[in-house]
């Protein structure tokens, strides 16, 4: 007992001392990288500035060269609490993070902007407005745009570029793969996760399989589940898991509902499955300015609750 008591407090200690450390906050734009131009920087700081004096929104763009091994989403949590951008109860504070070497990016909006800067929103500007001239290398380009489109947003004045193609989708998806599929999260979790999953979906899936008309609908409502909760037991692999299962099942139930040889089969070994009986369809001290007369910088006292959006590029 004693060696696991000692086991965890060293695996403690060694993770507070390997964490990457929340910089001091030292102005609205922060860029540890150097790839913002001296011109683009100062624009986009006397923006947020403005913005501020006209709203009290802060917002902040913080670069840095790499997440170190962190994990994107909670070490922006943890720089947007740390710092308290937004004015306390308000919570009005918002923190563009760029991790220029993991191509990582992450938008964390305050509670106070949740309303009106929505995570799907907040996708977009990643996608449309970000990323676009990040691949291209025009970091300087991409945060002017990301910013415009923020405070856009705020302000109602901005309107997102329509989804709906197939490319665009394919997009998404592909980067909603890369967000929970690459995820950080350790194997014992993956392990216990799927455990769970293959527990609680293979019911549903047979009865899927072999129920007639409503198992129809079951294949389809399952399509969802098949799609997310795999990528975060297997990783990235957990995508083909969706395509599978959509291809197998669909020629299965044709099989077992459309030919002699099938609804024998399903007769045989699918009333195991299928309940009998019923219906089948039953069962959050106000201070104002963070800035003060002579240039300095603070967070206001805002608080954080993890909305926003993650992309990469």
């Amino acid at each position: 007992m004693k060696f696991l008591s000692a086991f965890f407090f060293v695996s403690l200690l060694a993770n507070s001392i390997l964490a990457l450390d929340v910089p001091f906050l030292s102005g609205r734009v922060m860029d540890e990288t150097g790839v913002l131009s001296a011109e683009s920087k100062l624009s986009i700081e006397n923006k947020l500035k403005e913005h501020e004096k006209a709203t009290s929104n802060q917002v902040v763009v913080l670069i840095i060269p790499s997440l170190e091994g962190e994990v994107l989403e909670e070490y922006s949590l943890k720089v947007a609490t740390t710092w308290k951008l937004g004015q306390k109860k308000k919570d009005n504070g918002v923190l563009l993070l760029i991790a220029k070497e993991d191509r990582k990016l992450r938008i964390e909006v305050g509670y106070g902007l949740e309303g009106s800067l929505t995570d799907a929103l907040c996708s977009r500007i990643i996608r449309k407005e970000i990323t676009p001239s990040f691949k291209q290398g025009n970091f300087s380009i991409g945060v002017e745009q990301g910013v415009d489109a923020i405070l856009g947003v705020i302000g109602g004045t901005y309107t997102a570029p329509v989804d709906g193609s197939k490319e665009e989708f394919l997009e998404s998806y592909l980067e909603f793969i890369n967000s929970l599929g690459g995820a950080d999260i350790p194997w014992q979790f993956r392990l216990l996760f799927g455990g769970v999953f293959f527990v609680v979906i293979t019911p549903f899936t047979l009865f899927a399989a072999f129920a007639p008309y409503i198992g129809w609908f079951i294949y389809f409502f399952l399509f969802p589940f098949y799609g997310t909760f795999p990528l975060v037991a297997l990783g990235k692999q957990g995508a083909f898991l969706l395509p599978a299962y959509a291809i197998l099942m669909f020629f299965f139930k044709v099989y077992v509902g459309f030919t002699a040889s099938g609804k024998a089969f399903a007769k045989k070994y699918g009333s195991n499955f299928i309940p009998t009986g019923g219906s089948s369809g039953s069962s959050r001290s106000g201070s104002s300015w963070s800035s003060s007369s002579s240039g300095g910088f603070s967070g206001g006292g805002g608080s954080f609750g993890g909305g926003g959006s993650s992309g990469s590029w």
